[in-house]
């Protein structure tokens, strides 16, 4: 199976990796740093020419779209620049649907298999307060997965968005419910489960059906 893992350079992304690798399947990671097998900033239209241009030709089995960026974490009200929404968006959103989009010829030729890691705090169940960008980001690619389920449906790709469980990583903190192997193992037997029956879903790390 060929892979590619967009952010596979740290937490979720790297551990997903290393597992895949260790079971014997293809993997090629992103990364916008340099440190995984392409260099990848998911922002930049100009990354995502590179890359299809480097893979051209080779059929997909499965991409996960890992790579975001939770850059209000912890900020006030009245701490919220401009800038911090644009470059959240540009990650969180338009990253995801570059990426997608650029690789479309490679999933069309596999039949391949779509996975977003979005959040739990996309869901508009869960309105605490705070972390508007972090959130409204999330919301958005769920969105963005649901509808690229429909229209890529005809073209037998199927497309899945998970939370991935708050994990200890540095984007969730060391007080985090559950480490980066059991998020891991989970949105890995999630993503197997993946097929055009289940297109569209909102699913947790550990199979439960989450509510939009």
């Amino acid at each position: 199976m060929h892979i590619i893992i967009t952010g596979a350079n740290r937490g979720i992304g790297k551990t997903l990796a290393d597992q895949y690798r260790a079971a014997g399947q293809e993997v090629i990671g992103t990364s916008r740093d340099g440190s995984a097998d392409i260099v990848l900033d998911v922002t930049e239209p100009a990354h995502h020419s590179a890359m299809a241009e480097q893979l051209q030709g080779r059929p997909i089995d499965l991409l996960i779209c890992n790579a975001g960026v939770y850059l209000d974490k912890g900020h006030d009200l009245n701490d919220y620049p401009a800038e911090m929404w644009a470059q959240s968006f540009a990650t969180n959103v338009t990253g995801v649907f570059l990426t997608i989009q650029s690789l479309l010829p490679n999933l069309r030729a596999g039949r391949g298999r779509i996975a977003i890691v979005s959040s739990q705090m996309a869901s508009h169940t869960r309105a605490p307060g705070g972390s508007y960008i972090y959130r409204a980001s999330k919301a958005a690619v769920l969105n963005l997965g649901r509808n690229l389920a429909s229209d890529l449906q005809a073209d037998g790709i199927a497309v899945g968005i998970y939370h991935p469980g708050w994990v200890q990583t540095d984007m969730g903190g060391t007080s985090a419910e559950i480490s980066v192997d059991q998020a891991a193992d989970g949105l890995i037997e999630r993503f197997a489960a993946l097929s055009l029956d289940t297109t569209g879903c909102f699913e947790t790390w550990d199979g439960r059906a989450h509510p939009y």
